[in-house]
């Protein structure tokens, strides 16, 4: 504490450093809710921000979904049309080896 301000409070004795008390605890809480009021502020554009960004993650996963299940329908398409050429190779061979057999002489 300075010198000039304790003179000043012996000055007024008990009663001025009361109220010095009460005066410097009345400046510290408006400088708090100056500070609170400000990080409301804040926290409220924020807030706008936080609901784009969650907007934008809600139409990406969206759209990995989608990609998701369009890369399922093409590998499920790969795997019958290499099923049903498999198949159909198979056939062919059996078709051609039957044809190959030797006729039996009558």
């Amino acid at each position: 504490m300075d010198t000039q301000i304790a003179a000043l409070l012996a000055q007024f004795g008990a009663a001025g450093l009361m109220g010095w008390m009460w005066l410097a605890e009345r400046r510290t809480a408006a400088l708090r809710d100056k500070q609170l009021s400000d990080l409301h502020d804040r926290l409220m554009q924020e807030r706008t921000n936080a609901t784009a960004l969650f907007s934008v993650l809600a139409d990406n996963t969206r759209a990995l979904t989608a990609l998701e299940i369009g890369q399922r329908d093409v590998a499920a398409a790969i795997e019958r049309l290499t099923g049903s050429l498999a198949g159909t190779a198979q056939a062919t061979r059996s078709s051609r080896s039957a044809s190959d057999a030797p006729v039996p002489n009558a």
